[in-house]
């Protein structure tokens, strides 16, 4: 079915004062619902039936013309990325992970702290826009950043946390001040929806 774009559960100044009400605004009204926009239109003009989940048209792009590829390709990673960070970002204040995912974690990193090092240290190597992805690829986690709207899913990798660091994330609260934008991410992260992303993933 198409992507309708009903995604945020939460008001645009629910996280004040970490990312501001207008950035909030624009980001999800101008910049995701504009990729959701121009992949409906693009699909709409390859008669395309939806057949497939969005996560699962990376692997099908050559079902498409060879035109249209790189554009689907781009706004298709525009909507997934998009909807990982929203859905990673609340109010609820989980910023803690729990259960599967903090054996995972501890596993993988040592520890929570040795996690969040690695993954802000990950973010600090990105070389203009894109989003550093927390993934499962083969039951494990690994963190690693991709450029502009690349999506995990390209590489049989399965996203379940995103920061995007675009300049439009940030910009108008932290101007140049990436690093503080990054660090107050680990403010509003929700875990709890991390850890459930994590487990769908390991089934």
């Amino acid at each position: 079915t198409r992507r309708s774009s009903d995604l945020l559960t939460y008001e645009y100044s629910s996280l004040e004062p970490y990312i501001d009400t207008r950035t909030v605004g624009i980001h999800y009204n101008n910049h995701y619902k504009g990729y959701l926009n121009k992949l409906n239109n693009l699909l709409d003009k390859e008669n395309y039936d939806y057949r497939y989940p969005l996560e699962e048209l990376p692997k099908h792009i050559d079902e498409f013309s060879l035109e249209s590829r790189g554009d689907i390709l781009f706004n298709a990673g525009g909507v997934l990325n998009h909807e990982l960070y929203f859905a990673n970002i609340s109010p609820n204040k989980n910023t803690i992970p729990k259960g599967l995912l903090k054996e995972a974690i501890d596993k993988e990193y040592g520890s929570f702290e040795n996690f969040k090092k690695e993954f802000i240290d990950k973010t600090k190597k990105l070389v203009g826009s894109g989003y550093t992805f927390l993934v499962v690829k083969d039951g494990k986690l690994q963190i690693i950043n991709f450029s502009n709207q690349e999506t995990p899913y390209t590489y049989n990798m399965i996203p379940i946390m995103a920061i995007d660091l675009w300049e439009h994330a940030y910009y108008l609260r932290y101007q140049n001040n990436k690093s503080n934008y990054i660090d107050n991410f680990f403010e509003i992260i929700d875990f709890d929806v991390v850890e459930k992303l994590y487990e769908k993933a390991i089934k």
